[in-house]
């Protein structure tokens, strides 16, 4: 949720406008995906010791939910920004053609760079060390 707020308040500052897909939505800064896993990461390792299975499961889990963020999903995201500005070319050309087409949109923030998932994993760390543990 943090890193959703973030997210929400970036936008504010940077576009100047409040846009509520960011509440909820992919991609962007930071990455909300590695903040969740490395607060898991952190929390298991403080609760289950890092010599447990679940922490090494929680590490597995944690990198590959990273990894896929900078990899396959932000490629996903990149292609999609080539495929809307070839719709758009299209659809300038020919609307009449394809009516269909008109409001068809890729969602092209879908992945994230390694900053923005480098900024989620802090700040997921600093909130697995920030929650108390349990009794």
């Amino acid at each position: 949720m943090a890193a959703q707020l973030i997210k929400v308040i970036l936008n504010l500052i940077i576009i100047g406008k409040f846009i509520p897909e960011r509440i909820w939505g992919a991609g962007g800064m930071p990455s909300s995906h590695s903040a969740t896993v490395c607060a898991m990461l952190v929390a298991t390792g403080r609760y289950c010791g890092t010599g447990s299975p679940l922490f090494a499961l929680a590490v597995v889990i944690s990198v590959i939910v990273m990894y896929d963020a900078m990899g396959v999903r932000r490629e996903t995201g990149e292609q999609a920004k080539v495929l809307n500005q070839m719709l758009n070319e299209w659809m300038d050309e020919g609307a009449q053609n394809f009516p269909w087409l008109a409001d068809k949109r890729l969602k092209e923030m879908v992945g994230h760079t390694p900053v923005q998932v480098l900024a989620g994993a802090v700040l997921g760390v600093v909130i697995g060390f920030v929650m108390p543990l349990p009794a």
